[in-house]
C-alpha cells in the first residue's frame, strides 16, 4: 500500500484518508448471516426437486443428481432472463454464487449482456469465456486428485 502512496500527491493522500473515514461500515455478520440462509435455501430447493425425482421418477439418490442440477440451472437462467436473480443477488451475495445457480447464473448474465454483439460472437463467444477457465480449472483439479488416489490405491491404501 505504501507503494501506491507514494505516486500520490499529499492532497490525493488526504483526501483518500477523508473518504476512507467516511465510508459507512460493511455490515459482514449480517451479510455473512445473509449469504448462509440465501445459499441453503437455494441447496434447500435442490434437496427438494431430487426427492421430488427420486419419489416420482423412481431415481436412486446417486441418478437423480444431475436432473436435480439441470432443473436448478433451468431455474437460474430463467430467474436471471427475468432480472430476479440480480436482485436475490445483491440480498444474499456469496449464498447466490457459489451453488451451481450462481455459475449459471454468471453465464446467463454474459449471454444476455453481450446480445447486441450478436449471437456466435456476442452471446457465444462471451458466455464461455468465464465457463472456459471453470471447466479447465475444474478438469486440471479433477486430473491431479485422481491421480492422488491412483498413488494412494497403488501404495496399498484402501
Amino acid at each position: 500500500m505504501a507503494k501506491k502512496n507514494k505516486k500520490l500527491t499529499a492532497t490525493q493522500i488526504e483526501y483518500q484518508a477523508f473518504a476512507k473515514k467516511m465510508e459507512p461500515p460493511r455490515p459482514v455478520l449480517k451479510n455473512c448471516i445473509r449469504a448462509f440462509w440465501v445459499g441453503g435455501l437455494i441447496c434447500l430447493l435442490g434437496q427438494f426437486i431430487q426427492t421430488f425425482f427420486i419419489h416420482f421418477f423412481h431415481f436412486d439418490e446417486k441418478t437423480a443428481g444431475d436432473p436435480t442440477v439441470a432443473v436448478l440451472i433451468f431455474i437460474s437462467v430463467l430467474l436471471t432472463g427475468f432480472g430476479v436473480y440480480d436482485k436475490l443477488g445483491q440480498f444474499g451475495g456469496a449464498g447466490t454464487a457459489v451453488p451451481v445457480t450462481g455459475f449459471a447464473n454468471s453465464i446467463a448474465s454474459a449471454a444476455i449482456e453481450h446480445k447486441s454483439e450478436g449471437y456466435v460472437l456476442g452471446v457465444g463467444g462471451k458466455m464461455f469465456k468465464l465457463a472456459g477457465s471453470v471447466i479447465v480449472f475444474g478438469v486440471v483439479a479433477a486430473f491431479f486428485i485422481a491421480l492422488i488416489k491412483w498413488l494412494f490405491t497403488a501404495l496399498g491404501g484402501s
